[in-house]
């Protein structure tokens, strides 16, 4: 005999399985070597509060102040299950803004640092911020 879907309690678990997850999450992406045999980029995505999801790059350790400028920038806490967190975003960084940006948030234990580049104004950026930073640190 075939099972019987409930439509009721489906959209009941559909409702909660919202209310439970955090509004604010990453939802890692699997990347394959390119083309002629270059490595995978290291891309990961953040869902905002808003719904909208961010493609970023994971840039920590290697990363530089001078990768960081013309970008939303995201302090990331990854925990030894793999749950990373944002601690604090920021946008419009200069260079000298960014180098000590990177000091602070490494002292505070960040150990990935996330860029997202195709924001289309210093306006959507700053969108951008306040989307991800349910309980997040912003700082400008």
């Amino acid at each position: 005999m075939p099972r019987r879907l409930s439509w009721t309690a489906a959209l009941r678990d559909l409702k909660t399985d919202r209310e439970t997850r955090a509004e604010v999450r990453e939802e890692r992406l699997r990347t394959v070597a390119g083309l002629r045999g270059s490595p995978a980029l290291a891309l990961s995505a953040w869902r905002g509060r808003s719904g909208k999801r961010y493609v970023v790059g994971v840039q920590f350790p290697a990363v530089q102040p001078a990768d960081l400028l013309e970008t939303v920038v995201l302090a990331v806490v990854r925990d030894a299950a793999g749950l990373a967190t944002i601690l604090r975003a920021t946008h419009g960084l200069t260079e000298a803004g960014a180098r000590s940006w990177l000091d602070s948030v490494r002292r505070a234990g960040a150990n990935e640092i996330h860029t997202h580049r195709l924001a289309e104004d210093n306006r959507d950026a700053a969108a951008i911020v306040v989307d991800l930073t349910e309980r997040a640190q912003v700082a400008a």
